[in-house]
């Protein structure tokens, strides 16, 4: 389980082509601290495991059902990627419950710049906008963020420049790709009604 809470934007240095499935080698320094083998890290909002470690980065595979349903199949060498491991018992808990299970790709529509935010909207697939409520919590790349407008299945949300500065959403611009993954917590209760 993640926060949501970005802890450094690594690099992609290798993209190894399997059958169905990608091996990614990616650069990273503070994560690494104490990352171990087998370890889950979220990349990008994709809950992946470090299966290789060495002093610049770590090497993770990513089967085909990731690779469907996210944005990691289009990922490219040089591409920067959202890093947060795996939150522990003592960990602060700044963010929201993310799971690093991808339920689908929205696009970045827009941004407006102003002094000191960013005003970003960004489409949302369909399905999944009944789990988006104002004010509510959301995760684009693995980033914990607040809807601030809902337009249709357009979100609009504000980024603080420590947001802009530490995770890939400073970089993206219109017809970007974004990981969704919509508050468990409205998925639960919707399966909980469903079954009532």
């Amino acid at each position: 389980m993640f926060t949501g809470i970005i802890e450094e934007l690594g690099e992609v240095k290798a993209i190894e082509q399997q059958q169905d499935a990608i091996r990614l080698t990616i650069g990273a320094k503070k994560v690494l601290s104490d990352l171990g083998r087998g370890d889950s890290i979220s990349c990008s909002g994709t809950c992946l495991t470090a299966i290789e470690i060495d002093d610049s980065g770590f090497t993770a595979d990513v089967m085909l059902e990731t690779l469907k349903r996210s944005s990691l199949s289009e990922v490219k060498v040089g591409d920067p990627i959202n890093l947060e491991r795996a939150m522990s018992a003592t960990t602060r808990f700044g963010g929201h419950v993310v799971q690093g299970h991808v339920d689908g790709v929205g696009e970045f529509v827009s941004r407006e710049k102003s002094d000191n935010w960013d005003w970003v909207r960004i489409k949302m697939p369909h399905e999944l906008m009944k789990y988006v409520v104002m004010k509510g919590s959301i995760t684009f790349d693995g980033i914990s963020l607040t809807v601030n407008e809902i337009d249709g299945d357009v979100i609009g949300l504000s980024l603080i420049p420590e947001t802009l500065t530490v995770t890939t959403l400073g970089y993206k611009k219109p017809g970007d790709k974004v990981n969704v993954e919509a508050d468990i917590l409205a998925k639960h209760i919707e399966r909980l009604m469903e079954h009532k």
